[in-house]
């Protein structure tokens, strides 16, 4: 039954996150400018108005208004249900624009936050014509309780698995390359290397990761279904995320930017691995996870940079995409240490189930 399952909550939750970072990054600089904190509501319009600008705030609210409504299911009857979905959209950018009032990074916008919340009710509609079809029979809640094995801690892994693809829209990493922290301490070295040690550098990194991910995905899948297909369907889609992701924020020209010959072995070789080790017994694979996860994010961190691609952000201009930039790579920082954690989770409820 679809109360059985908190995945849509665990959505919600995590997108609410993603939207507080994107709409507050840098965090930094924040001080009283001498305005109010609600005084962009009786403000003239900004005084320049893109469509691309009013687009993307509508886009990013409708998947809120969406997840806001499916949140609530079965609990309450559609038209009460939508109202809320608009509200909850409606409340938490009327919060953001209030904060963006204390930095000058940000600009507090009545028209952001008209877009902000028509995009939570649009979401809202969406998800209330659209529920029954995705929830309900051949669905993609039927897909996910026929393929993934019972439980909100399972949910939880499905959620860390979509902000995995997530981080694969960050172009600032080496493919599958979560949790450089190079930034954050003591940066790159500067050191030049040569290109066979940077191919097989980028081939570990990649192939840690897949055989990482892999097996992680493995340990939520129901015994008798498909995992192997269900592995290879993730690393395709991040793939295509990251084309995706490359054609957007640099051009189309460049959208095979990340394809170097180092990635491709990484990921042909880490795939293969991945599914012939998803044979292990669950505890096995468990500790293989954290093992190929813990060894990646240490490769990452001292893996040397792609020239090719530094030169290529040493030029980039991120304009429109700043803060969704600034979101993608908290999340690729942060994700290896979630995941971690929730590995040690797994385990840990095995053992209690086998006491």
């Amino acid at each position: 039954m679809l109360r059985s399952s908190p995945l849509a909550r665990y959505l919600l939750l995590a997108y609410a996150l993603l939207i507080v970072d994107a709409s507050l990054y840098p965090f930094g600089g924040w001080r009283d400018q001498g305005v109010g904190a609600l005084a962009f509501l009786f403000a003239p319009l900004p005084r320049y108005i893109t469509t691309f600008d009013i687009a993307a705030n509508v886009l990013a609210y409708a998947p809120l208004g969406y997840l806001a409504l499916l949140a609530q299911q079965p609990l309450r009857r559609p038209a009460a249900a939508v109202v809320l979905a608009a509200l909850a959209g409606l409340s938490l950018s009327f919060a953001l624009e209030a904060i963006q009032t204390f930095l000058p990074s940000r600009i507090a916008s009545n028209l952001d936050l008209a877009a902000n919340a028509a995009g939570g009710l649009l979401g809202a509609l969406a998800g209330a014509a659209l529920s029954k079809r995705l929830t309900h029979g051949a669905g993609l809640h039927a897909l996910r309780h026929r393929i993934f094995a019972p439980g909100g801690g399972i949910d939880l892994g499905l959620v860390l698995l979509g902000l995995w693809l997530v981080s694969q829209l960050n172009p600032e990493t080496l493919l599958f390359g979560n949790g450089d922290l190079r930034v954050l301490l003591a940066g790159s070295s500067g050191v030049h290397y040569p290109p066979d040690l940077f191919i097989r550098a980028e081939a570990a990194v990649a192939g840690a990761n897949a055989v990482a991910l892999g097996l992680f995905a493995s340990c939520l899948v129901v015994h008798h279904q498909p995992v192997r297909l269900v592995i290879v369907a993730l690393i395709a889609a991040a793939l295509v995320l990251r084309t995706l992701a490359f054609a957007l924020l640099f051009s189309p020209q460049e959208m095979l930017l990340w394809v170097t010959p180092g990635a491709l072995l990484g990921v042909a070789v880490g795939a293969l691995l991945a599914v012939v080790l998803v044979a292990l017994p669950r505890p096995w694979r468990l500790a293989f996870a954290g093992l190929a996860l813990m060894s990646a994010t240490v490769l990452v961190n001292i893996a040397p940079e792609n020239p090719y691609l530094a030169a290529s952000l040493a030029v980039w201009r991120q304009g429109h995409f700043l803060n969704f930039n600034g979101l993608t790579r908290i999340v690729s920082w942060i994700w290896p240490f979630a995941a971690l954690g929730y590995l040690m989770f797994l385990a840990g409820e095995r053992g209690r189930s086998n006491a």
